[in-house]
């Protein structure tokens, strides 16, 4: 298929996708026009509608990064919310209990201890996956759960701040991401997030790596024919995905909460899912999907300001765009990848 013919396609299935919300807030007694314009305005018509946009869709571009990264290696991880609690946890710990360090260094070492613990947490599916011939998608379902409440913990009791609030103490401002403008919440971590997007694109279509991770992804029995070794190859994209959800987490509480509260996610590693498959598992479709599902949430808000119409509405544009868009993706995929994960893990 052509580029401009994919490009209709996803044009017509997101239109499809609008009109079919708006006929269920139409007959649910609201105008579906006053809704999209508060929306839509609300999020893009100011610097705090914008701001807020972009706050709403940085985490959605490191969780759909990670889960685009393992689909490219025909791997299908949605555990990246766990991976995004335990990067959060650790970036916490780092910033508020190790003490002042310059600027750089200890942002940097919060940034890494997320990605590294991410990592590791993507790293037991892979080792599942490899040794025991789990499934990717069963385990990864099993560890979001186990993370969550893990970090849950950590947070209630082993790391909790004085209070009556589940939460971290702050973090140092030494490891803090800086805020980008006044008066807003928008931090730096967009721009670590922009900057992965760049990099996640040369590795994948640069790199000797990214051909190797894609030709798994592609044929893994060709690619163990050739030489490249599957099950290394289904590690390092577990680990690289689960790094960069791990980092997602980081960047929510060095940047916007300034420390791990309990229950911080609205579900951005599931949502992540969506991106990347709206996406195509491209990092620059990513990119677009994310700030999509981010102009989504920031007018939502706005929509329950500014009108009587329920913000539910929004889960219901979101649900529409999931079942024109991305459902088929998801399921072409997960067909595929059900035909060569008994492949990829015996090789």
């Amino acid at each position: 298929m052509k580029l401009w013919q994919k490009v209709g396609s996803l044009v017509l299935r997101l239109f499809l996708a609008l009109f079919t919300a708006g006929l269920v807030l139409y007959f649910s007694g609201y105008s579906p026009l006053t809704a999209y314009k508060a929306m839509i305005w609300g999020a893009i018509s100011n610097w705090d509608g914008i701001a807020l946009s972009l706050v709403q869709a940085t985490p959605l571009i490191f969780t759909g990064l990670a889960v685009a990264f393992a689909n490219n290696c025909g791997v299908f991880n949605i555990g990246a919310e766990g991976q995004l609690y335990l990067g959060a946890m650790a970036a916490a710990v780092i910033g508020a209990f190790i003490p002042p360090l310059p600027h750089f260094f200890h942002l940097f070492l919060a940034l890494l201890g997320g990605a590294i613990f991410g990592g590791l947490w993507a790293s037991i599916a892979a080792w599942l996956k490899v040794k025991a011939e789990a499934n990717e998608v069963i385990i990864t379902i099993m560890l979001n759960s186990i993370g969550i409440l893990l970090c849950s913990y950590l947070a209630n009791y082993v790391f909790k701040a004085p209070g009556p609030v589940a939460q971290t103490p702050e973090v140092h401002a030494s490891a803090a991401l800086n805020r980008i403008g006044t008066g807003t919440q928008l931090s730096t971590a967009l721009l670590v997030g922009l900057g992965l997007i760049i990099i996640i694109w040369v590795v994948l279509y640069r790199t000797k790596l990214g051909y190797e991770v894609r030709i798994v992804g592609a044929n893994p029995r060709a690619a163990a024919t050739a030489g490249i070794n599957v099950a290394g190859m289904t590690f390092v994209a577990l680990f690289i995905s689960g790094a960069l959800a791990g980092l997602g987490g980081a960047g929510q509480v060095l940047g916007l909460h300034s420390r791990f509260i309990d229950g911080f996610s609205p579900g951005y590693g599931f949502d992540g899912i969506a991106v990347a498959i709206l996406g195509g598992n491209s990092p620059i479709g990513v990119l677009f999907a994310a700030l999509l599902f981010g102009l989504l949430r920031a007018g939502g808000m706005v929509l329950d300001r500014t009108t009587k119409i329920p913000v539910d509405f929004v889960l219901i544009i979101q649900a529409a765009i999931i079942l024109f868009i991305a459902a088929p993706n998801i399921l072409k995929f997960l067909k595929g990848g059900l035909k060569s994960a008994r492949t990829n893990t015996k090789q």
